[in-house]
């Protein structure tokens, strides 16, 4: 007997992120007919509010500026950034990312994305077999205007409403202390204004990425559904072939010739299930939508899980709010330090933001450290721009989120720290400081953690001793920018059983899958580019195996429906 079905499409896609949005654009551009459903009123995900970046390695811009890069020696650095993670970063998965990435870029080279290449941000772990520095590559600033009001829609004015580029960041950062620094300012302020005079509302970061993608898919014309979570996957004989997606006016049966494609984030915004597999409370800056519902729903259709024990990590400053600011260069910079709550230093501050947030749970297992402490002294405030400080520093010197004072030792006693631990960690530090190197943890020793630094400062740019008051602490806990455990996929982006059995027609990609890329980060958009590549490989497996069948016609209401 046929189930009754309201309607069908070859393609149906959960989530409006660049995985989503990549697979079904994949989808269209192979015939088929795709759907997008997007579980809260807002599309753009996660993607729309992060940096935009993608880490693809041998990609062809790198050619084009002249950085050598081969197959060989991406997969040399990934073994050897990311060791053994289990089946989530198999061989196999790592070889299907790195091959698919000159055929995702020109897929969307070809439909229209503006990619540029981040040519000075360096793998995170560069002095390792294979690092290179240019792997990075963006999206050049996207003018909203072209999506006319759809835009309303999106998560746009939740990210930074700005022609901002990845380059733009760390040299910013220091604007006031550096000439490269004082001319990428310029040159930010003049595409800024020109993008003004010209009429154009410029975004740039992850809402350009989102709004070149979203593009694609109107022009495709690929429908999307708001408000429209998918609660339900319908099998029939142990494939899935369809789901049950609620919307406005009910619950909607829609079947999926060739399959189903979650790819709606990870469950970073789910507290309940933060306590359960992290042990802690979240502070994320994914968006409100990461409820891990499509982890829930591919687990019930009998999906694997892995790595839900990890994610994203960084450091964060708790706001006022109740949310938290990530933070990037500030603790990076030269004249500061971290220390845990008995007043000492336990990592490099400027290394990889998951390893800080990984050294920090980890160190606050025997020491408290969660929440830690970043001091620094009155030349750090000056001259570097300190982000959640420029949001609400009344308030956080009002909670005690942010303590300033003329001396260490007062400093000490408002933290509750011993001044005496305190004074000798800031005097050891200050002798590397001067010395230009750091013999406890090797800070500034790489060209990464140099990409934070000010190379103003001699002879080390991450290290400046703390010497000139007032001094300045502001709080620091685990932040993340997402979660990166969740179902468990194959090369092709399959979900895959216990039994390491692919469930025909189920696929994933994003947050909502353990990552390719295992317990670490190895370069800047190690997140974004394989949600796109396995969205990608997702909707190409899909097409070659479709199934053919007549379509339905749609019982949902037209009057009602969100605009697409």
């Amino acid at each position: 007997m046929t189930a009754h079905w309201d309607r069908e499409v070859d393609v149906l896609v959960a989530g409006s992120g660049a995985a989503g949005l990549t697979a079904a654009i994949t989808a269209a551009d192979a015939g088929l007919t795709a759907l997008i459903v997007e579980s809260t009123g807002r599309w753009g995900g996660t993607t729309m509010l992060s940096g935009g970046g993608l880490w693809m390695p041998n990609n062809p811009l790198m050619k084009k500026l002249g950085i050598q890069d081969s197959r060989a020696d991406a997969l040399a650095y990934m073994a050897a950034a990311i060791g053994d993670a289990g089946p989530a970063s198999s061989i196999e998965r790592r070889e299907a990312f790195v091959d698919a990435v000159p055929r995702v870029f020109g897929l969307l080279a070809g439909l229209g994305v503006r990619w540029c290449a981040a040519k000075d941000y360096p793998d995170y772990y560069p002095d390792r077999p294979g690092g290179r520095v240019g792997r990075g590559i963006e999206v050049q600033p996207f003018d909203a205007k072209r999506l006319g009001d759809w835009v309303k829609s999106s998560r746009a004015d939740e990210g930074i409403p700005a022609p901002l580029k990845t380059d733009d960041v760390w040299l910013l950062s220091r604007a006031w202390s550096t000439p490269s620094g004082f001319v990428r300012g310029a040159r930010f302020v003049f595409r800024t204004l020109g993008g003004i005079v010209t009429g154009k509302r410029l975004h740039g970061l992850g809402g350009a990425l989102v709004m070149s993608l979203m593009e694609i898919v109107r022009r495709q014309g690929t429908e999307v559904l708001l408000d429209s979570p998918v609660t339900e996957l319908v099998l029939e004989d142990g494939r899935v072939v369809g789901a049950i997606v609620t919307t406005w006016a009910g619950p909607v049966r829609i079947r999926a010739r060739a399959g189903v494609v979650l790819g709606a984030g990870g469950f970073a915004q789910n507290q309940e299930w933060r306590q359960k597999y992290h042990g802690m409370p979240g502070n994320s800056s994914a968006a409100a939508g990461d409820q891990g519902t499509a982890i829930d729903v591919g687990v019930k259709a009998g999906g694997a899980l892995a790595m839900m024990d990890d994610a994203w990590w960084g450091s964060a400053v708790p706001m006022v709010d109740g949310t938290a600011q990530f933070m990037l260069s500030e603790r990076s910079m030269p004249f500061g330090i971290i220390v845990d709550q008995a007043g000492s230093r336990y990592t490099n501050e400027s290394e990889s933001y998951i390893d800080f947030g990984h050294d920090m749970i980890e160190h606050h297992r025997h020491t408290p450290t969660i929440p830690s402490w970043l001091i620094v002294d009155v030349r750090h405030r000056r001259r570097y721009l300190f982000s959640p400080l420029m949001t609400g520093g009344k308030a956080l010197r009002a909670n005690g989120i942010v303590v300033t004072a003329d001396t260490l030792e007062e400093l000490a006693d408002r933290l509750n720290i011993d001044p005496g631990a305190l004074r000798a960690t800031v005097e050891r530090f200050n002798g590397f400081a001067r010395s230009g190197v750091d013999l406890d943890f090797g800070r500034g020793r790489t060209v990464y953690d140099n990409y934070y630094g000010d190379p103003s400062v001699k002879p080390n740019p991450n290290l400046g001793p703390l010497e000139k008051g007032p001094f300045t602490a502001v709080k620091v806990v685990p932040g993340d920018l997402g979660t990166k455990g969740g179902l468990l996929t194959d090369e092709n982006g399959q979900v895959l059983t216990e039994a390491g059995t692919p469930i025909p027609g189920l696929y994933a990609a994003g947050n909502t899958t353990a990552s390719v890329m295992g317990h670490t980060y190895p370069g800047p958009g190690s997140t974004i580019a394989p949600a796109m590549v396995f969205g990608y490989l997702a909707a190409l497996h899909a097409a070659a195996t479709s199934v053919s069948v007549n379509p339905a016609e749609t019982v949902i209401p037209k009057e009602k429906e969100p605009l697409a």
